[in-house]
This record gives structure tokens, sequence and C-alpha cells, in this order.
């Protein structure tokens, strides 16, 4: 299994209209083979450390690197790359896999 955490920061004040567009898009990654769990999350209120308002972390998890390679070249997560280019401040993605 690959693991994947990706930490999404929107310019200022953008998370929300950045995570509406995300959201939109989850039941097109849900149905690609391979696809186990694929989740936004942000902060627990009253978190220390915390990421921050305008940030988001995508949690997923994958069958396997072909999937995630699939995934990656899928239509809509190029659609989606497009639709919420303007919103992007900053992004990293760390692939993984158990130690």
């Amino acid at each position: 299994m690959i693991h994947v955490i990706a930490i999404l920061t929107a310019k200022p004040g953008k998370r929300a209209e950045y995570l509406e567009l995300f959201q939109a898009n989850v039941p097109a990654v849900h149905a690609e083979d391979g696809c186990i769990e694929y989740a936004a999350t942000v902060d627990v209120a009253g978190a220390d450390p915390a990421f921050g308002p305008d940030t988001f972390v995508v949690v997923e998890k994958w069958a396997s690197m072909a999937a995630l390679k699939a995934h990656a070249a899928a239509p809509h997560m190029k659609a989606l790359g497009e639709k919420t280019a303007h919103l992007v401040a900053a992004r990293a993605v760390h692939v993984l896999e158990a130690a």
C-alpha cells in the first residue's frame, strides 16, 4: 500500500474556495481503481502546532504505485489543477510506504 500526505496551502483567505472545488472532485477519485482512502483534513480547533487557516492536508492510501501514478494522470485531476491554480500558494506531496 502507498500512503500519501499532501499539504496544500491556499492563498490567504482562499481555503474554503479551494476546498469546495477539491471536495467536488472527491467522488471521481474514490471511483478510481486502487483508491483506498482520499480525504481532506484541517486542523482541530485549538491544535498546537497547527498548519493554519489557509492549509488543508489530504490523506491518501493507494493499492499500488501504479494506481497512484494513474491517479496523478487522470483527466479529472488535470481539470482540478486548472480550476485551482489561481488559489494555490504552496503544495508539498509526500509519498510513503510502511516502515
